[in-house]
């Protein structure tokens, strides 16, 4: 990297496909209202996987700098809440959706986009925490909201072993709720019970759940995986208990009754990640930073990559040979 130019990791696609790699692209100055960032730490997310092998249509334009979540100093600022030298976090917003993202050795993005690393972090637990973090606690924030809690009953999490599934569990456990996790991965079994799971069942646990309504089980759930197994949950949820729904991985649509949602009163809540408002924002990483924060959250970091390892990465995460969650250290 000489002073004008810097590394990224840069996606096209073009007359020859989709192809991604490490580019060397001139340093930005920031115009008015953004702030230049000197990254020195991103993660991996599943969306980050999608798109970075042009499996999934996540980039608006292209060529774009991929990855949704930063963390780092400011080089520069010409943004009034932000000056040189302070620590900031970025996830969602238009990262590697319409906007160049995280990896990469800068990253020049609206102030408002970011968000000032929090007393308790530093950048490296900021990024294992990272979107996937942010996410869970999304969904813990508006299940609280509408109502959740203990004595209601265990929480059942789908995806568990992923990034958004194994933060769910660790935060829900921490706030001394009963975590049920369920994850088609014995050999990760041991691991899901240290990040605070009460216990595991397979993804097969909910399969007879087949009429309207069925035995009221579960206080509530967070579901990163959407289609069949999101309508069995919400046939099991008890009355007034909360689902977060959260991914689609077993697919985008939903098909079930109205019937828990008016004879339960059960809530299916949404949680978009990506548009979070500030204060909001700032709300959950200051939880995150502190009485949110995962018991064992270095254990939660299952490995870490520069650059160059990315490609191998992402397609190891599309074919689920991936747990926890993975760090990107820019430099």
């Amino acid at each position: 990297m000489s002073k004008n130019t810097y590394s990224a990791f840069r996606i096209h696609k073009d007359d020859q496909g989709h192809h991604a790699g490490i580019e060397q692209l001139p340093k930005p100055t920031p115009g008015d209202g953004e702030v230049l960032v000197r990254v020195t730490h991103s993660a991996v997310n599943y969306k980050d996987a999608l798109a970075g092998t042009g499996k999934g249509k996540i980039l608006r334009t292209f060529p774009l700098v991929g990855g949704i979540d930063a963390a780092g100093r400011v080089e520069a600022s010409s943004h009034p809440g932000f000056k040189a030298g302070d620590a900031v976090i970025a996830t969602g917003w238009g990262l590697s959706f319409d906007h160049d993202g995280a990896y990469a050795q800068y990253l020049c993005a609206p102030g408002d986009w970011l968000v000032a690393m929090p007393e308790g972090l530093d950048a490296r637990s900021a990024m294992i925490l990272g979107t996937a973090g942010f996410t869970a606690a999304l969904a813990v924030h508006r299940m609280l909201v509408n109502g959740q809690r203990p004595e209601l009953g265990p929480i059942l999490v789908n995806g568990a072993s992923g990034g958004v599934g194994s933060m769910a569990v660790a935060i829900f456990a921490r706030l001394g709720y009963e975590v049920v996790a369920v994850s088609g991965k014995p050999a990760l079994h041991d691991w899901l019970t240290a990040m605070g799971a009460a216990r595991i069942v397979g993804r097969d646990a909910l399969a007879e759940a087949k009429r309207p309504l069925e035995k009221a089980e579960w206080g509530g759930a967070v579901d990163n995986v959407g289609g069949e197994m999101l309508a069995q949950i919400t046939r099991t949820v008890v009355p007034n208990g909360n689902i977060a729904a959260i991914g689609l991985a077993g697919g985008h649509e939903l098909n079930t009754t109205v019937m828990p949602f008016i004879l339960r009163g059960v809530s299916l809540l949404g949680c978009n990640s990506v548009d979070v408002p500030t204060p909001i924002r700032t709300e959950l990483w200051g939880h995150l930073a502190g009485d949110w924060q995962p018991e064992r959250l270095e254990d939660m970091l299952t490995e870490t990559v520069g650059l160059e390892g990315l490609a191998d990465v992402f397609e190891r995460m599309l074919a689920g040979q991936t747990h926890g969650r993975i760090l990107v250290e820019i430099d």
